[in-house]
């Protein structure tokens, strides 16, 4: 869906190479799954806001987990939002419009 409504998107299936994308494509806005293999989706957004250009990085949680306590540790680990699946791309559109 982002990709057709004029987004450039990159993939990743595990938090290593998210990583690794993240750092040679310079995102906008990341979306993270936080159950992602090899590095978590946390993990993942605390190594990102180390780097200079990580900290202007809108930084979506994608997760099966919403408690209270879920979007806690989201919001420690250095994510803006913290969005539940199944995501509304209503939802992902009204996230992205914070972003400009």
């Amino acid at each position: 869906m982002l990709d057709l409504t004029g987004n450039e998107t990159r993939s990743a299936f595990d938090g290593k190479t998210a990583l690794e994308l993240a750092e040679d494509f310079r995102p906008d806005v990341i979306f993270l799954d936080i159950g992602m293999p090899l590095l978590n989706g946390y993990e993942v957004a605390r190594r990102i806001r180390r780097h200079l250009w990580g900290k202007k990085v809108l930084l979506i949680a994608i997760s099966g987990w919403g408690e209270e306590k879920d979007r806690q540790r989201s919001n420690e680990a250095g994510f803006d939002h913290h969005l539940v699946k199944p995501v509304d791309f209503g939802t992902v559109q009204d996230v992205l419009a914070t972003a400009t």
